[in-house]
């Protein structure tokens, strides 16, 4: 195990969330005596700063079909509206420039840039996920974004003004190759903008159900600086947004780019150092805080199921996963949990064997308590209880302190 990064074979080891299945590697019942459990655990490279993970699990196995979709939630199609809007005036994209989109998924952001004018192509591996696109009207190489995908777009399309990965980079091993078919894909005056989760944000409000396989590494401003100095290429821009419980939005050139280099870049790499970003003692007392998270939401849960109260989920993401493994939550605790994206519905978590339902389960079985796993979008899901609620429910937020509202 090395850093992907520099190459550093000493990396230390910082938080260990026990073995787990693949987060999105939702089950029928046939499938359960066949299913995998990999080591989860989170190393740091004392050299670079990055965080990854120590297991890489293939990503055919989590991304050639998959259960993801970004349109499910008001929330993200809200964010890509938005996103969509901010970039094409931000960057002065005109109409007909060439947007591409890595990891495109169902096709959301594409279809905001289209709204604009832009010419826009996606590469998706996911099978299922690409024809979708397609059927929606949004062209998709479906495959992973390699050095062929490059090419094709560049001989379908030509070269872009903007390459977008949203909560994608972090899921790629080799990050040296798709930045080397990044650069060869963009023009010389483009930007590429990615969003990550910010590992500060899960190390200040404990969003460690973030921490799954899909995601290999977990960046801070400073690891990935250090990671595109050595690439030829040069952030000059971030933003701090708000999804997946707090990501950066980074702007990003070739060495060459006209853009200069706004002070949101100087500033949080002050910040990070001032924080102790090279210190251990940041990660080891995040690792302490990760478990007594887990100690006092199992005692809560315990208390209730003692009470004889019976507890549902809402909302079945990648990160409940995480959270129910880690945290030894399973159908004995919670009954079922109800999802909004049809493609989980009918099946069971990873690891825990909880089913997910249509949320029309909560009107026909109305638990006393509802678990919110889907915390980042608690607002939306609060709103949607609303009737539950007025007749008694509770609701438990697990993250970043589990309370009871």
């Amino acid at each position: 195990m090395e850093c992907r990064v520099c190459g550093n074979k000493e990396l230390q080891n910082i938080l260990s969330l026990g073995e787990s299945p693949l987060a999105n590697s939702f089950l029928h019942q046939k499938d359960i005596p066949n299913e995998e459990f990999y080591p989860l655990e989170l190393c740091m490279c004392r050299n670079c700063k990055l965080l990854q993970l120590s297991h890489v699990v293939s990503p055919e196995k989590m991304f050639r079909n998959y259960l993801y979709v970004t349109s499910t939630t008001k929330t993200f199609r809200d964010h890509f509206a938005n996103m969509a809007e901010d970039l094409t005036t931000e960057l002065g994209l005109r109409k007909g420039a060439l947007a591409v989109d890595i990891g495109s998924n169902d096709g959301l952001l594409l279809k905001g840039f289209q709204a604009k004018g832009l010419s826009t192509i996606g590469v998706e591996p996911a099978t299922n996920i690409a024809m979708m696109a397609e059927q929606s009207g949004v062209e998709t190489i479906n495959d992973f974004f390699n050095t062929n995908a490059a090419n094709e777009i560049i001989r379908r399309k030509g070269k872009a003004e903007l390459i977008t990965a949203t909560n994608v980079f972090a899921h790629v091993n080799d990050i040296k190759t798709l930045t080397h078919n990044v650069k060869s894909l963009l023009k010389d005056n483009g930007t590429f903008v990615i969003e990550i989760q910010y590992f500060m944000d899960t190390i200040e409000q404990m969003t460690f159900d973030n921490i799954y396989h899909e995601h290999l590494s977990y960046f801070t401003l400073t690891s990935l600086n250090n990671f595109f100095n050595t690439q030829g290429m040069r952030i000059f821009h971030i933003e701090h947004v708000d999804s997946h419980g707090g990501s950066l939005r980074v702007y990003i050139q070739k060495d060459n780019g006209q853009q200069e280099t706004k002070n949101t870049v100087h500033n949080l790499l002050d910040h990070e150092q001032k924080k102790g970003i090279n210190d251990t003692q940041l990660y080891t007392d995040f690792a302490k805080k990760v478990n007594a998270t887990k100690n006092t939401l199992t005692s809560e849960i315990r208390k209730i199921r003692a009470a004889g109260k019976t507890i549902a989920g809402y909302g079945a993401p990648a990160k409940s996963t995480t959270l129910l493994n880690f945290c030894g939550i399973g159908k004995n605790e919670i009954s079922y949990i109800a999802e909004d994206n049809p493609l989980k519905t009918g099946l069971l978590t990873p690891g825990t064997h909880i089913p997910v339902v249509n949320p029309a389960m909560l009107d026909e079985n109305t638990p006393d308590y509802i678990l919110i796993l889907a915390w980042n979008f608690a607002t939306e899901i609060l709103q949607k209880t609303m009737k539950h609620a007025e007749k008694g429910t509770r609701f438990i937020i697990p993250l970043p302190t589990p309370r009871i509202v």
